[in-house]
């Protein structure tokens, strides 16, 4: 059977970014409710050598928009990370869902086995075939930045659940 790249990414991108979306109205509404500047739980963390929920919003949308790109033929954009409110990312969140829904299914044909080299700080990091690039890395990271946003807002008191992160 082959593999659908567009079908693997985009949807799940979908999903996952309007749970994301949720996730943060959540947290809007809870700063807003017990009168809490919301800038206190986009500037937390879980640990000191952790980044901030801000920037774990900030690189779950750079790690699909890029896969999505990269897998998709075209370049990816470039955002300044400069947001700092609830309202901001959200808007992120919603510019990156729009630019991934934006790229034509047929772009992903044969992205399964392109080659992906990411520039990295230490050096280039390279990847035989799209499918592993997109299972092994960019999907993984993108989890991992949601999960991360939700247990920053959940260890803050937000009321979170397991449907909030997995969606209806």
């Amino acid at each position: 059977m082959q593999v659908s790249m567009y079908e693997t990414l985009v949807p799940v991108a979908n999903r996952m970014l309007g749970n994301l979306s949720v996730i943060l109205d959540k947290g809007a509404a809870f700063a807003a409710a017990k009168k809490i500047d919301e800038t206190v739980l986009t500037g937390a963390r879980l640990a000191p050598d952790m980044f901030a929920l801000t920037r774990q919003v900030q690189i779950a949308c750079d790690m699909i928009k890029g896969a999505a790109a990269r897998l998709g033929g075209v370049d990816v954009p470039s955002h300044e990370d400069n947001e700092t409110t609830f309202a901001e990312l959200k808007a992120r969140v919603a510019k990156v869902r729009d630019f991934v829904n934006g790229i034509p299914a047929g772009n992903f044909a044969g992205s399964e086995s392109k080659a992906i080299t990411l520039k990295m700080r230490h050096g280039d990091k390279h990847f035989d075939a799209g499918l592993d690039y997109l299972r092994y890395y960019a999907m993984p990271n993108f989890y991992f930045h949601i999960t991360t946003t939700y247990n920053i807002l959940r260890h803050n008191g937000v009321e979170l659940g397991k449907a909030d992160f997995i969606g209806s």
